[in-house]
């Protein structure tokens, strides 16, 4: 506890104090500037991603990824993160370890804006062996009623802008571990696909958080919808915020397709569609905006540091749950 306090405090925001030792942590909507706030929760992990970083002794990162997984999710719907919680759970506490995760809890925070109120460790010998570990967190923002994404009134002819991610993210990593294993290569060993990186340095680079470029572009009212692409891939996670009546297309060689992916997809054999729908295949963010706003948007969202692809374009789709479409994913994913 008292190695992870001043992590925690070096997180206060306005509406929380950010301090550690309590039942509970209050937070003051009104001090964060609120008049009629909707309150938006969500909930996630890192899933077996957490196996990489134990097997390759790095646990820096992780913690980021934690509160990216959580916190893109809140403002995919247009809210600003205001607080997080994790949840450490270890069969043998190491201070070392769980300070090094916790550390990267609090920058992870730090970077999207939201206190880290606290949080739970348990040490359970007997559920866990030894100094293996499992995350969870836990975020809440809120956005202004009537503000909520995505907006109304999405139609073919909108286009689509793809936020490029900074590798895998946190997705997919059962195949991935698979993957390195029958490929007969350690962690430590150098990245075939990131000179000067070890595998387990490159697989490990941090889940990148949206929240300051996508808050920017959503408080300028330059987009109709935001979507975090996570498990399921571009496939199934455009889909989820899209009304019936339309669908997505998108164009492969709009975006350059990272060389994890593409050692990825030769070692295994994976097809072009099995990857769309297990990675993000280089974009982690998916924003839909009017056709007059698309340029507009792109300027906010590089201003704050994005690379911004225009990938594809609203359809209108006459029958059946809003799908997409990736063209020319042959030729641009081969290898």
């Amino acid at each position: 506890m008292e190695a992870i306090k001043p992590y925690a405090r070096a997180t206060r925001r306005a509406g929380a104090e950010a301090t550690l030792g309590g039942f509970g942590a209050l937070f003051d909507l009104k001090a964060a500037g609120y008049r009629d706030p909707i309150l938006v929760a969500t909930t996630d992990g890192v899933g077996t991603k957490l196996k990489v970083a134990i097997a390759a002794g790095r646990h820096e990162g992780i913690g980021i990824d934690l509160v990216a997984m959580c916190v893109n999710d809140l403002v995919v719907q247009g809210a600003e993160p205001l607080l997080m919680l994790d949840y450490f759970a270890t069969g043998r506490l190491d201070v070392a370890l769980g300070t090094a995760v916790i550390k990267g809890i609090a920058e992870g925070c730090r970077e999207a804006g939201c206190a880290l109120v606290g949080g739970e460790t348990a040490e359970m010998p007997g559920m866990y062996h030894d100094a293996d570990y499992d995350l969870a967190g836990f975020a809440v923002g809120a956005v202004e009623r009537g503000k909520v994404l995505p907006r109304e009134g999405i139609a073919a002819g909108d286009l689509v802008l793809g936020l490029a991610a900074s590798g895998i993210h946190s997705n997919g990593f059962s195949l991935v571990r698979r993957i390195v294993e029958e490929s007969g290569l350690s962690y430590r060993d150098p990245a075939p696909f990131a000179e000067g990186s070890t595998l387990g340095e490159a697989l490990l680079t941090p889940t990148r958080i949206y929240v300051r470029s996508c808050l920017a572009a959503v408080r300028a009212a330059k987009v109709m919808a935001l979507a975090h692409i996570t498990g399921g891939g571009l496939l199934e996670n455009i889909p989820r915020v899209l009304p019936h009546g339309v669908g997505v297309e998108l164009d492969a060689e709009r975006w350059p397709f990272l060389p994890v992916f593409r050692w990825l997809k030769k070692r295994a054999q994976i097809t072009p569609r099995e990857l769309a729908r297990t990675f993000n295949c280089g974009i982690g963010m998916v924003a839909i905006a009017r056709a007059g706003d698309a340029d507009a948007a792109k300027r906010v969202l590089e201003a704050a540091g994005e690379r911004v692809h225009l990938i594809g374009k609203v359809v209108s789709q006459s029958t059946g749950e809003p799908e997409v479409v990736i063209r020319t994913m042959d030729a641009a994913w081969r290898g």
